[in-house]
């Protein structure tokens, strides 16, 4: 029997050998965050859940999506933004929103770098992403077809092209 994401939690310093952090505030669909959990297993990323979920870890679409690669990754859970951000400073963050102005294509990634993303109905908080623009990026979208990109489909685009950036640490 697989190993289930509660077991899993892990204190951030355990995962800061990662290449990426991929931080979801306060997801809300657990087959969203199950497939970013199933992300970071694939490329060796560390996964930060920020509080309020929209569920529990014992979700069992939140388990099903993530399949048996639950003891692939660490995860590391915090009570609050805040308190995410006492251990990554926002200038190793990238801030993905719909509403920045700068797209992910032109960000210099970093090895360690965290990726952020706010939860599926309402994104990041405003006034963070006021107060960091040059670290918010969007990806780029038809004006007017769709409101946003799905969280893990996000996910997914700018973890590869950050992890492309990097040379694919430790992936074949």
């Amino acid at each position: 029997m697989s190993t289930q994401p509660a077991a899993r939690l892990t204190p951030p310093g355990a995962v800061s050998d990662a290449p990426l952090h991929i931080v979801l505030v306060e997801p809300q669909i657990p087959p969203n965050t199950g497939n970013v959990a199933r992300l970071c297993a694939a490329t060796g990323c560390a996964l930060h859940l920020v509080e309020p979920l929209g569920f529990t870890l014992e979700d069992r679409a939140l388990k099903r999506a993530g399949l048996d690669y639950w003891d692939a990754l660490g995860v590391v859970l915090y009570p609050s933004l805040a308190d995410f951000f006492t251990h990554y400073p926002p200038g190793r963050c990238w801030l993905l929103s719909t509403r920045a102005a700068r797209s992910y294509r032109s960000a210099p990634f970093a090895h360690g770098d965290a990726l952020v993303f706010g939860k599926e109905t309402a994104g990041l908080p405003a006034a963070l992403l006021e107060s960091h623009p040059q670290r918010a990026l969007r990806i780029p979208m038809r004006p007017g077809a769709v409101r946003s990109i799905n969280l893990s489909t996000a996910a997914g685009i700018v973890a590869y092209e950050a992890l492309a950036a990097l040379g694919f640490p430790a992936m074949a």
